[in-house]
C-alpha cells in the first residue's frame, strides 16, 4: 500500500513550540484522510528547527464509492417540504428521486445519492493546503511581499519549501502536486545550514531520513535527546565529574540543533562561592547549558545541595573545525559576566537596604531584628506595600493573616503529637508518644520571636518561619530568578542563624506543587504551607475569583489539593470550617474599612468646598463605619462568611473524590461517607456547642457562632480595626477553636461562670463530637472510607448494605405516600421476637459505632454495625412491616428509621452501588 512523506521546511521554530506543533500536524492530516474515506496503518511525526515531518504508512490508494439513501417527505406533503428535500439531497427536480411506499406511512420520497470514490494523490492535495492555512499556532507571522495582501499565509516562521511525495515501496512516488502562496509542493529538501545547504532530492521517508543524515541532519527529536545525553555524560565522566540531568533542558536543547555537537566550557573557581542553584539556574536560562559535578561529593552542607564543578556542557549545532574550543570559549565569557551579575546579587542580598532607617514601623509590627538582611527584607516588603492582589490588599497584610493562622494551625499540631526538630539539622519531624515535650529550641541569637504565654515552641516558630516566608521576594536573586523563591529565602534564613526547621518551612511552605510533588513532613512547615494555601483559597472565595471550568488561574485547585495531601499524607486531623472562619471574618472587616474610606474622603472633599457640613460628614460616619455601620456589619458578616465557607468545603469534597479516586477509592463510597452526618448549623442559630463542651462566652462576650468564632459586634469591630492580629480571635494555639484566645484585655472565656471545669482533652473531644456531621475534617473522610470499603469486602458488610438498602427504599416509598411514621420506636407495640432483637440491636450498634466515631476507630464502628446482620436479616424475612394496625405498621417504619440512622453514622448507604 502506498505511503505518504510531507514535509513543511522553514525558518528555525521556537523549541518549546516543535512537539505539539508536530502532534497538530499528524492529528490534522490524519483526521482529514479519514474524514475523506481513507484509511492508514501507522503514522508517525518528526521535527527539528527547521522543518516538520510526517510518515504515514499504508494509506489506501482510492476512498471507496459511497451510495447512500436520503428519506424525504410523503409524495403529497406540501411544496415548502418537497423543496427543502431537493436542496438537502442536490437534485435539481423531483422527478430525480425515487418513490418508496410503506404500508404505514404510505408513498414517500427517498433520493438514492451515488459519490464515487477519489484517488488518494487528489484528497491529499485538497487536504494538505486547507491544513497549513488553518495549523494553530500559538503565535505566528506574515512575510514578504504577499504579507501585505489580506489572507495571505501565516506559519510560525517564513516557510519555504514542503516536499509532498506518495507511493508504494514497489513503485517511484510520484509528488502530490499543490500550491500555497507561491510554495509549490515537490521532492525537494535541503540540509544542514552550514554543511549542507545544497538541495537533496527524495523519494519516501526511509531514503529522506538517509540523505538527511548524510547532509548533518538528525531528523528524530528522541534520537537527538539521547546523542546529547550520551555524549554529555561520556565528555563529564572522562573529566572525574558527573552531569547534573535535568529532562526540561535537554528537551529545549535539542529543538535548538539539526546536528548536535557537545563541548565542555569552564568559567573561575571563584564563583563556585555562589549558592548550586543560582548557578545552575544562571547558566540554564541564559546559555542553555548543563552544569556538572564532581564525582565523589565533598561533605554535603546542612542546607546546600551537593557542590557543583567549575565546567559546564554545551551543544553546538555545528562541528567546528578547530573541534569546538572558541565556540567554547565564548560561551565561558558569557557565563562568566553572567556569573559575576549573580554573584553581585548574591551578595547584595546579604547586606543592609538602602532604605533601613524607614523600616522601624513594619519591623515592629512583625517583631522584626532589623539587625539581620532577611528581617530587613520583610519590612521592606511591608514598607513598599507591595500589592499582592487588587482587591485582597498588600503582600504585608497577607503575611500577617499567614503568621497569625500558621500559628494557630501549629497549636492543633502540638495537640496531636507534633513538636519541633530539636537540633539545627533538617531531620524529619518527630511526634510524641507519651513522652517529655521536646527541649525548648527557641533562642533570641536564633532568631525566633520571644515566647508568649500559653504558646508553645512549635506555634512561635512557625510564626517566625510564617513571618520570614515572603522575605526573599525583596531580594535581588529572586527578583532575577523568581523561580528560586523560598530556595534562596531558606538559605538566607540559614545564613543569619535562623533555626533549620524555620528555614525549610521558608522554602517547603510552597509544596507540594503537584501531584507528583512531595509533601513537606516537618510541622513548623506543615503549618506554614497550610496557613498559607488555606489564606489563598479563602481570599480568592471571598472576592469571588473561584475557577470556572478548565479556567484556573490562580492554581486555586492546586492549592486545595496541596492541603489534602498535607493534611492525609500527615495523618493530621483539622477542622477546616474553624481554620477558614477566621480569615474569613478577617477578610470582611478589611473590605468594610476599604469601602468606607473612599466615600469618608469624598464627604471630605465636599465640606473642604463648603459643599457638605461637618455634621453630615459624621452621620456617612456612623452608617459606614461608626456605631450603626458596624451593627449593621455585625448582622450580615456572620452570615456571609459561614455561606463562603460552606462553598469552600464543598470545594475541598471535590477536590477530594478526585484525590481519592486517582487513589483507587471506589466513588461511591466517597458519596456515600460524605452525604452522612448532620447538615452543619447555621452561625447565625448559634446552636454549635455541645453540652460541657466549654465553648459558652464569657459575661459581656457575644455568644460563640459554628465553630466558636464570635460573630462582630461594635465593640469587636473596633477592637479588630486596632489591634493587631495576635489579638484577634482565633484557633488558640493550645485548644485548636476558633475563638478561644485570651481578649485584648487579656481575659480568658469565663468557664467557671457557666460551671465548666473540664480538662482540655475532655473539651476537646466533646467538641470534636459536636461537628462531626461537618464532614469539614478530611483525615476522617478518607478513614471512613477506607473503613467503609474493607467492611464491605466482607460477607457481614454486603448482607447487611442489602438490608440497609431493603430498609430505605421501603422508607422512602412510604414516606413518598405520605404513611405515618412513628416519632420514636415503642417496644410495647411489639409482636415478634424478631422486633425486639432488631431493636436491641440496633440500640446497641448505634450506641457502640457512635463511641468509636467519637475515638475516630471507623474499624471498631463498622464491626459494631455488623451485629445488624444477623437480626435485620431475621426481621425481613419474619416481620410484614405494612400491618394493617396502623400504629404497628407506624412503629414498624420507625425501627426501619433507627437502622438507617444507625448506619448513616457512617455512610448513607442508599448511595453505595450493590
Amino acid at each position: 500500500m502506498p505511503d505518504l512523506l510531507l514535509e513543511l521546511r522553514s525558518e528555525e521554530i521556537p523549541a518549546r513550540m516543535q512537539r505539539k506543533a508536530a502532534g497538530d500536524l499528524k492529528k490534522a492530516v490524519t483526521d482529514g484522510l479519514v474524514e475523506a474515506g481513507l484509511t492508514y496503518e501507522a503514522a508517525r511525526e518528526y521535527w527539528t528547527p527547521r522543518r516538520l515531518t510526517l510518515d504515514i504508512r499504508g494509506v489506501t490508494a482510492r476512498s471507496r464509492d459511497v451510495r447512500e439513501e436520503i428519506k424525504g417527505p410523503s409524495t403529497s406533503a406540501p411544496e415548502q417540504a418537497v423543496q427543502g428535500f431537493l436542496r438537502k439531497a442536490g437534485l435539481s427536480d423531483i422527478a430525480k428521486a425515487h418513490v418508496h411506499s410503506d404500508p404505514k406511512k404510505g408513498d414517500f420520497y427517498v433520493a438514492h445519492i451515488s459519490k464515487p470514490g477519489r484517488a488518494a494523490e487528489e484528497i491529499i492535495a485538497a487536504l494538505v493546503p486547507e491544513v497549513i492555512r488553518t495549523f494553530p499556532w500559538p503565535k505566528s507571522m506574515r512575510w514578504g511581499k504577499a504579507s501585505a495582501k489580506p489572507g495571505s499565509l501565516r506559519w510560525v516562521r517564513p516557510l519555504q519549501s514542503i516536499v509532498c511525495s506518495f507511493g508504494p515501496e514497489t513503485e517511484e512516488p510520484v509528488v502530490v502536486d499543490f500550491e500555497v502562496d507561491g510554495i509549490r509542493s515537490g521532492n525537494v529538501t535541503y540540509g544542514h545550514r552550514f554543511h549542507a545547504p545544497g538541495a537533496i532530492t527524495v523519494r519516501r521517508f526511509d531514503d529522506y531520513s538517509a540523505k538527511l543524515e548524510a547532509a548533518k541532519v538528525v531528523v528524530d527529536a528522541d534520537r537527538r535527546k539521547e546523542i546529547i545525553r550520551a555524549d554529555a555524560r561520556n565528555m563529564a565522566f572522562a573529566g572525574g565529574l558527573e552531569l547534573v540531568e535535568d529532562d526540561g533542558l535537554l528537551e529545549e536543547v535539542s529543538g535548538l540543533v539539526e546536528w548536535p555537537v557537545v563541548l565542555m566550557g569552564e568559567f573561575e573557581e571563584d564563583f563556585l562561592q555562589i549558592p548550586a542553584e543560582v548557578i545552575r539556574l544562571t547558566i540554564r536560562a541564559n546559555q542553555k547549558c548543563f552544569v556538572t559535578k564532581p564525582a565523589i561529593s565533598p561533605t554535603r552542607g546542612e542546607i546546600n545541595h551537593p557542590p557543583l564543578s567549575n565546567r559546564f556542557v554545551l551543544v553546538s549545532n555545528i562541528e567546528a573545525s578547530d573541534g569546538g574550543r572558541e565556540i567554547a570559549h565564548g560561551n565561558g565569557k558569557v557565563v562568566r559576566a553572567r556569573l559575576s551579575d549573580a554573584l553581585y546579587f548574591w551578595k547584595t542580598d546579604q547586606g543592609d537596604v538602602p532604605d533601613l532607617g524607614e523600616l522601624k514601623p513594619s519591623a515592629e509590627k512583625f517583631g522584626l531584628n532589623l539587625a539581620k538582611p532577611l528581617d530587613q527584607r520583610m519590612a521592606r516588603l511591608d514598607h513598599l506595600n507591595v500589592t499582592f492582589h487588587a482587591k485582597l490588599g498588600t503582600q504585608g497584610e497577607r503575611v500577617e493573616r499567614i503568621a497569625r493562622l500558621a500559628e494557630e494551625i501549629a497549636g492543633v499540631l502540638e495537640r496531636q503529637g507534633f513538636h519541633p526538630t530539636p537540633d539545627l539539622r533538617s531531620d524529619p519531624p518527630h511526634r510524641g508518644e507519651g513522652g517529655a515535650p521536646a527541649p525548648p529550641v527557641s533562642s533570641p541569637s536564633m532568631g525566633e520571636v520571644a515566647r508568649r504565654a500559653g504558646g508553645g515552641d512549635l506555634a512561635q516558630l512557625a510564626r517566625r518561619a510564617a513571618v520570614l516566608a515572603k522575605a526573599d521576594l525583596q531580594t535581588e536573586v529572586v527578583g532575577e530568578f523568581p523561580e528560586l523563591q523560598g530556595a534562596m529565602g531558606r538559605k538566607y534564613a540559614a545564613l543569619q542563624g535562623e533555626r533549620a526547621s524555620v528555614a525549610a518551612a521558608i522554602e517547603e511552605h510552597y509544596k507540594p506543587q503537584g501531584p507528583s510533588d512531595r509533601v513537606p513532613t516537618d510541622p513548623v512547615s506543615i503549618a506554614v504551607a497550610l496557613a498559607d494555601k488555606l489564606d489563598t483559597l479563602v481570599g480568592f472565595w471571598a472576592i469571588d475569583e473561584k475557577p470556572t471550568g478548565s479556567k484556573d488561574p490562580f492554581a486555586l485547585r492546586r492549592a486545595a489539593l496541596g492541603v489534602i495531601r498535607i493534611l492525609v499524607e500527615n495523618s493530621i486531623s483539622l477542622s477546616l470550617l474553624r481554620a477558614t472562619m477566621s480569615p474569613t471574618l478577617d477578610l470582611y472587616i478589611k473590605f468594610q474599612k476599604e469601602g468606607s474610606e473612599p466615600l469618608l474622603a469624598a464627604v471630605d472633599t465636599l465640606a473642604a468646598r463648603g459643599l457638605a457640613t461637618a455634621g453630615y460628614r459624621q452621620e456617612v460616619y456612623d452608617r459606614l463605619v461608626g456605631e450603626s455601620g458596624k451593627e449593621a456589619f455585625a448582622e450580615q458578616t456572620p452570615e456571609m462568611a459561614w455561606a463562603l465557607a460552606q462553598s469552600l468545603l464543598s470545594f475541598f469534597h471535590d477536590r477530594l473524590k478526585v484525590y481519592l479516586r486517582d487513589q483507587g477509592a471506589r466513588h461511591d463510597l466517597i458519596d456515600a461517607v460524605l452525604a452522612s452526618g448532620a447538615t452543619p448549623i447555621s452561625p447565625l442559630e448559634g446552636e454549635m456547642s455541645a453540652p460541657g463542651s466549654g465553648l459558652q462566652p464569657a459575661r459581656g462576650q457575644a455568644p460563640s457562632t459554628e465553630g466558636g468564632a464570635v460573630p462582630p459586634t461594635p465593640q469587636s469591630l473596633d477592637k479588630r480595626s486596632t489591634l493587631p492580629p495576635s489579638a484577634l480571635p482565633g484557633i488558640s494555639p493550645t485548644r485548636g477553636e476558633i475563638g478561644q484566645s485570651p481578649t485584648a484585655e487579656g481575659r480568658k472565656p469565663d468557664r467557671a461562670s457557666a460551671g465548666q471545669a473540664a480538662p482540655a482533652e475532655a473539651s476537646e473531644q466533646s467538641e470534636r463530637s459536636a461537628v462531626s456531621g461537618m464532614n469539614d475534617d478530611l483525615l476522617t473522610i478518607v478513614r471512613r472510607v477506607e473503613a467503609l470499603g474493607k467492611f464491605l469486602e466482607s460477607e457481614d458488610g454486603r448482607n447487611l448494605l442489602a438490608g440497609t438498602k431493603r430498609a430505605a427504599n421501603i422508607l422512602a416509598a412510604e414516606e413518598k405516600k405520605g404513611t405515618a411514621i412513628a416519632d420514636a420506636v415503642e417496644p410495647s407495640l411489639f409482636r415478634e421476637e424478631a422486633e425486639k432483637n432488631l431493636f436491641a440491636a440496633v440500640n446497641q450498634a448505634e450506641k457502640q459505632a457512635g463511641q468509636a466515631i467519637q475515638n475516630e476507630d471507623f474499624s471498631a464502628a463498622m464491626l459494631s454495625l455488623s451485629a445488624l446482620r444477623e437480626p435485620v436479616d431475621s426481621f425481613f424475612e419474619r416481620v410484614l412491616v405494612n400491618d394493617e394496625d396502623a400504629a404497628v405498621r407506624a412503629n414498624r417504619l420507625a425501627l426501619l428509621s433507627r437502622i438507617r440512622a444507625a448506619t448513616g453514622q457512617v455512610a448513607d448507604f442508599s448511595k453505595i452501588a450493590g
